[in-house]
């Protein structure tokens, strides 16, 4: 068993920036891919991005591509998203995913077996 826990979202101004964590504990040997997620209510939990261990390769979804990064420090165990030159549009709570099962496509939400909690981020204008 994996367990995950988010912090850092909170309320910030369009154009500023955050740093999300995502601090992983149990049996994490096994985890291939962790990915951050985000949903508005209402809306489909869409992939923002993914990084595979151990080679660090990342994939960024369009909407974010170049504003936000992916990194993880794996001596601590914690995955991070720093997001930059944030807007209204990226307000939505986020989510950790973890998953210890290769070759799946990773903005699915199936494609995981582990989540957070969430961590909401709110951007206003």
């Amino acid at each position: 068993q994996v367990q995950l826990a988010e912090s850092g979202g909170g309320s910030i101004q369009a154009g500023g920036s955050l740093r999300l964590s995502c601090a992983a504990s149990g049996n994490t040997g096994p985890i291939v891919r962790m990915a951050w997620f985000r949903q508005d209510p209402g809306k489909e939990r869409e992939g923002v991005a993914v990084i595979y261990t151990p080679a660090a390769l990342t994939t960024y979804a369009d909407s974010v591509k170049g504003r936000f990064t992916i990194s993880q420090d794996r001596t601590k165990n914690t995955l991070y998203l720093q997001m930059d030159s944030l807007n209204p549009e990226d307000t939505a709570m986020y989510y950790c995913a973890a998953d210890t099962r290769a070759g799946r496509y990773w903005p699915r939400v199936d494609s995981y077996n582990y989540w957070g909690q969430g961590t909401q981020v709110t951007v206003s204008s």
